[in-house]
């Protein structure tokens, strides 16, 4: 924001400067024109004009980069009993060794806990093994066991409260919480699901995962978008899932428009018409319809681009125009004198905007 600001601030005073003069600017911008003896002597400035002949250079929409998804996938998943986990054992044909004991008890109520040594105590048989093994394995063991005092023994294991593994979610969701592993999968939509979802302001690309002391980034996106199974992995106990706020990508829109504001890109493809036109567009009175300009950042420089929507038609070739994050859109009534000083106060601005959101860029990807 204290690039919109120092924006705002820059062509106010260009703005204010102008009031008094009646001259035009002379369309198209010439470079030579943007060339006076304030601007940086290596400063490059190009000027576009915006027709039906070479807009279609400028149509593509700007790439949302996402740094993908690095977490190892799962292809499969066994529950294995721990401590804190409530077992209901059933042997069929001897109630007095199938819990729950009591009338009134439920299985939850008067199941057998797994202790914090990963055993529990059976009548007969003692203090069984119980952590790292699944109900089946369980099982087992106890018609092993069991096979000495009962002929045959039939037995049932299941597990009727999980609580040895789990995985947290926070962030950009409805409610944190801290989510229990059972017998069936948790994908990372599930889990998110659960927690109420994602919040308006979440960014599902850039998922982030801690594991067993690793950092892993997923593309939760690029699964709801595409069904791309990568991006919805399984979760393990101890996962961490923080969902991060979405980073604004904003253009600017300034000058002789109803409601000078800032357009957010960071969600959806915006062309310079739509932008136009969710800010009221132009103030008929002062703006001069051959000055809609946008200034962009570029690898070689600066480039301005001119769109002349005197004509209803141009404003077509303006949906064909997507906006860039950064970008600033200008409507002016300066004339050629003031359009300059516009110009040299904007360019210093915008590179330095651009070195700085590079950087910022690249230290969160």
């Amino acid at each position: 924001m204290h690039f919109a600001k120092a924006v705002v601030a820059v062509v106010a005073n260009v703005a204010l400067l102008g009031c008094s003069v009646p001259t035009r600017t002379d369309f198209p911008v010439e470079l030579d024109k943007l060339r006076d003896e304030a601007l940086a002597s290596d400063q490059k400035v190009t000027a576009i004009l915006l027709t039906a002949g070479n807009i279609d250079r400028y149509s593509t929409p700007p790439s949302r980069s996402r740094p993908g998804t690095s977490l190892p996938g799962r292809a499969d998943w066994v529950y294995r009993v721990g401590t804190g986990d409530v077992l209901d054992i059933v042997v069929w044909d001897h109630p007095e060794l199938t819990s729950p004991a009591g009338i009134n008890r439920s299985p939850e109520e008067g199941g057998l806990r797994v202790q914090s040594d990963g055993r529990f105590f059976y009548p007969y048989i003692g203090h069984v093994d119980a952590a790292g093994r699944t109900p089946e394995e369980i099982r087992a063991d106890l018609v092993s066991q069991l096979s000495r005092f009962i002929p045959d023994p039939q037995i049932v294991v299941r597990v009727v409260t999980y609580a040895s593994q789990a995985v947290s979610v926070t962030g950009e969701v409805g409610s944190a919480s801290r989510q229990f592993l059972t017998e069936q999968p948790l994908t990372l939509l599930d889990a998110i699901d659960a927690s109420g979802g994602l919040s308006e302001n979440a960014d599902p690309g850039r998922v982030i995962v801690r594991r067993q002391g690793q950092v892993y980034s997923v593309d939760l996106q690029d699964f709801l978008e595409r069904g791309d199974g990568r991006g919805n992995p399984m979760l393990i106990d101890g996962d961490v899932v923080s969902v991060p706020k979405r980073q604004l990508e904003e253009a600017y829109l300034l000058g002789q428009i109803v409601d000078p504001s800032t357009i957010d890109l960071s969600v959806d493809d915006v062309t310079l018409t739509q932008a136009l036109t969710r800010v009221g567009g132009l103030v008929e009175e002062r703006a001069d319809a051959r000055g809609v300009f946008v200034f962009r950042n570029s690898a070689d420089g600066v480039q301005v681009f001119q769109l002349d929507v005197g004509s209803p038609l141009a404003f077509l070739l303006g949906t064909r125009f997507p906006l860039r994050p950064q970008d600033v859109v200008y409507v002016t009534t300066a004339p050629v004198s003031k359009w300059n000083a516009l110009i040299t106060s904007l360019l210093p601005t915008l590179s330095a905007t651009s070195t700085t959101l590079t950087a910022a860029r690249a230290a969160r990807e």
